[in-house]
């Protein structure tokens, strides 16, 4: 396993003295709970209509993301950055994982949804597509997109937004009648997408698109979610690691690094940064650097840690 996510939200039970200092001792890092954690964090997030604003308060800072509708907003970092914690908290997914928000509110176009379900939530228009391009394998493809409509009633509604999906992906009408686990990877990753938009949703969280696909298929797929966007008026938060993609089709983004926002701008503006093409694009120059230099690198990406 990797290193606990800073901004993870654990919590334990039977026990959670003991059980917490055998995972520390078997894994090799510090898990907290989140009631008690080590500076005291809480999570809060609330809509006024216009944008959602995320925030993660510890101690000594206040980490603040807002997502306004009709673009689309990346969230980027490292693996571990939090990215994928901070979609789950928003969906309320967060519960399935043993984790909570146990202080603040997430409020939704003015009203309480921290205590929704996720199904509740998607019936208000937010819908997450998961990291790893979660289908069921047994189905076929037109069977996992209708999955994503179970909210909804109307037949006739759910028959053109059928059509209107394999209009966006034709590559899965072709697939349509092929079971999901004998389908390539990028059609799988489509295929999550659809059966998301299946659910007629204003915001959409996506997290990690493109991984572990060719970036044929990632550029692909990133060309879709710019046209559902265009098109569609969906908005899109999405959780990336390939900065460099992402940059190219957000309108705005936020760079995450061990739980907390420490940079954010327009996505051409984050581009033409310097720090973000040295530590995120890898464009930092083609000098050999000495000792000297690693140190200096060090020492100026503590404002990301």
């Amino acid at each position: 396993m990797g290193r606990c996510s800073p901004c993870s939200v654990w919590r334990t039970a039977d026990d959670p003295g003991a059980l917490l200092a055998s995972l520390t001792r078997a894994l090799g890092f510090t898990v907290f709970r989140y009631d008690d954690p080590p500076g005291g964090r809480n999570l809060a997030a609330m809509y006024d209509g216009d944008c959602l604003a995320w925030h993660y308060d510890q101690t000594a800072f206040v980490v603040s993301l807002a997502v306004q509708e009709g673009r689309i907003v990346a969230l980027l970092g490292a693996n571990g950055a939090g990215k994928s914690t901070t979609l789950k908290s928003i969906s309320n997914l967060l519960r399935a994982e043993r984790g909570d928000v146990t202080k603040g509110s997430i409020e939704f176009r003015g009203q309480r949804v921290d205590q929704l379900n996720p199904a509740e939530l998607v019936k208000r228009g937010v819908v997450q597509v998961m990291e790893g391009r979660h289908c069921f394998a047994h189905l076929t493809i037109e069977e996992n997109l209708l999955v994503g409509a179970y909210t909804r009633k109307d037949k006739t509604e759910i028959a053109a937004n059928l059509d209107k999906v394999y209009t966006y992906f034709p590559r899965l009408k072709t697939r349509r009648s092929s079971q999901a686990a004998y389908t390539s990877g990028g059609e799988q990753q489509m295929c999550a997408i659809a059966r998301a938009l299946m659910a007629s949703p204003t915001m959409v969280l996506l997290d990690e698109p493109s991984m572990g696909l060719a970036p044929q298929i990632v550029a692909e797929v990133f060309e879709i979610v710019k046209d559902l966007n265009r098109r569609e008026k969906v908005t899109f938060l999405l959780a990336e690691q390939n900065t460099n993609m992402a940059l190219k089709y957000a309108d705005y983004g936020y760079i995450m690094e061990s739980g907390r926002i420490v940079m954010d701008g327009a996505a051409t503006d984050l581009a033409s940064n310097e720090d973000v093409k040295e530590f995120y694009l890898g464009m930092g120059g083609t000098e050999r650097k000495s000792f000297k230099d690693v140190k200096s690198y060090k020492r100026r990406k503590r404002w990301l840690a």
